[in-house]
């Protein structure tokens, strides 16, 4: 799982982000052109104003089953390529982010 990697004070995740989807999820790991590879995520809001940030946040929050005070997004605001900050114990959020992808397949 190279999109996240743990970090003093938690987790650290590389998103790919589409706002304006149908409904809020986390699509699961993605494989950019470049050979990276993020999580995807799809989200209602529109990017506008930081609505899709907060939606990202929320909707991460609740897949990980964390508070969503304990998200947020640190780098690319203003892009689909985001890097999210989760605060908290950095080996238990990497087993909730396993235990979130096992149950999605």
């Amino acid at each position: 799982m190279n999109f996240l990697s743990v970090t003093s004070d938690g987790l650290s995740l590389r998103l790919r982000v589409t706002p304006k989807a149908a409904k809020d999820s986390v699509d699961g790991p993605l494989a950019l052109a470049d050979g990276s590879r993020v999580l995807g995520i799809r989200v209602r809001a529109v990017a506008d104003k930081g609505a899709a940030n907060k939606a990202v946040e929320r909707t991460l929050a609740k897949w990980l089953g964390v508070a969503a005070s304990t998200v947020s997004v640190v780098r690319g605001t203003t892009s689909r390529l985001k890097t999210v900050q989760v605060s908290g114990d950095g080996a238990d959020l990497k087993t909730a982010v396993s235990r979130a992808l096992e149950t999605r397949s």
